[in-house]
Parts: C-alpha cells; structure tokens; sequence
C-alpha cells in the first residue's frame, strides 16, 4: 500500500488540505478531494483537453499532473471563472455565440480560450485556430467556439 502525501492545493482562491497517493492526478483531486466536478475527464492521456485547467497562468491538462506537482501552484477551474452570477467574458461569448452542444468538452475549452485571452488578447485568428486545435469537440465542428473566442478577445481588450 502506498503511503499518502499531504497536500495543500489552493484552486479558485480556496485551500484544499488533502491526503492522496503520489500517483494521484491533479484531475482526479481536484473533482473527488476537493469536490469540483467541473474538471472534465475524458481521455486520461492529454489528447482530448477536456480536463484542462490553469496553472500559474498556463493552460495544463490535468489529467497528466499529480496533486504532488501543484502544491504551491495557483490552480483555476471552470468553476473560478465567473465573478458571482457575472459570467466570464469567455463563458458569456459561449453562450452569446452557441459555442457549445453536448457541453463535455466546454470546461476545458473555457480554461483554454482564458489562458490565451489573458495570455495574448490581440492574438491573431490563425495562432487562435491552432490553439485552440488542442482540444477536441465531437459535436459544434469548433466554427462556434472559434466565433465564440474572437468575441471574448473583442471585449478582453
């Protein structure tokens, strides 16, 4: 049996004082031990973006991090995104602009499309594109999701 690490993940402004095995993913602490599900896993190999959140200011999937790694990190997920019931300029663009079907790829195109935004607002449509090529959508074909962006970069600046 594995002895357990204690663990001080600090997600969305909040700590999360937590005991898990070094083999833990950062995905799969941050939806059991610290309860926010809306961390999406879906591969569990780092193709599919579904679980992606941000890090010290950058895009990461989760599912390919331990808990270990993001003690000390400032970590945001989809839920630290909107400011009360104000929803983010990226998750209004969404729904604004129907970026969004079956809704299991959005939390990580969401954590995305932010890092970018507040990465590089002025980024141009084409590294837009391949940015976001990253992730993977079964149901929108990503036109949406693109105008979507576009949209949140508009307001961004």
């Amino acid at each position: 049996m594995t002895d357990k690490i204690a663990v001080t993940l600090r997600v969305n402004g909040c700590d999360y004082r937590i005991d898990v095995e070094p083999r833990r993913t950062l995905a799969d602490a941050i939806r059991t031990d610290c309860g926010l599900t809306g961390t999406h896993l879906g591969c569990e190999h780092g193709v599919c973006g579904a679980c992606t959140v941000i890090v010290d200011g950058r895009a990461v999937r989760s599912c390919l991090m331990f808990a270990v790694q993001a003690e000390g990190s400032h970590i945001r997920t989809v839920e630290g995104l909107a400011d009360g019931e104000r929803l983010s300029p990226v998750q209004q663009a969404f729904h604004d602009h129907h970026a969004l079907q079956c809704g299991f790829c959005t939390p990580g195109f969401l954590m995305l499309a932010t890092a970018i935004l507040e990465d590089n607002p002025r980024i141009g449509a084409d590294d837009l594109r391949h940015a976001l090529a990253s992730n993977l959508c079964r149901c929108t074909g990503y036109h949406n999701i693109v105008i979507a962006v576009q949209a949140a970069a508009e307001k961004m600046r």
